[in-house]
């Protein structure tokens, strides 16, 4: 099992930044990758962003240019840094982490944390 706690969303206003984390407890061991996914209302669960235990990041198109991923190992936190934002991007973002045991492929996923971008 696998635990993930987020924090940092908020309101923003357009072209303004944030900053998410994630922390992730319990059988780390086992995680391979982590990222960042968002759903805004009427729509289906997105990617943000991805990155691997050896710090491999992909993004999905709406967001390359403006979001960094990065993991701090030690901690075993993920972070997302937003800039530019928009108020497209303006969804719940869920942590996700993705596992490997006894080669049997799992998915755990955060609370989830609002980000809404107005002015």
């Amino acid at each position: 099992q696998v635990q993930l706690v987020e924090s940092g969303g908020g309101l923003v206003q357009p072209g303004g930044s944030l900053r998410l984390s994630c922390a992730a407890s319990g059988s780390i061991f086992s995680i391979y990758a982590m990222g960042w996914y968002r759903q805004a209302p009427g729509k289906q669960r997105e990617l943000v962003a991805t990155i691997t235990n050896g710090g491999t990041p992909d993004y999905g198109d709406s967001v390359k240019g403006r979001f960094t991923i990065s993991r701090d190992n030690a901690k075993n936190t993920v972070y997302l840094q937003m800039n530019s934002l928009k108020p497209e991007d303006t969804a719940v973002y869920y942590c996700n982490a993705a596992t490997l045991q006894l080669a049997v492929l799992d998915n755990y996923w955060g609370q989830g944390t609002q980000v809404t971008v107005s002015s």
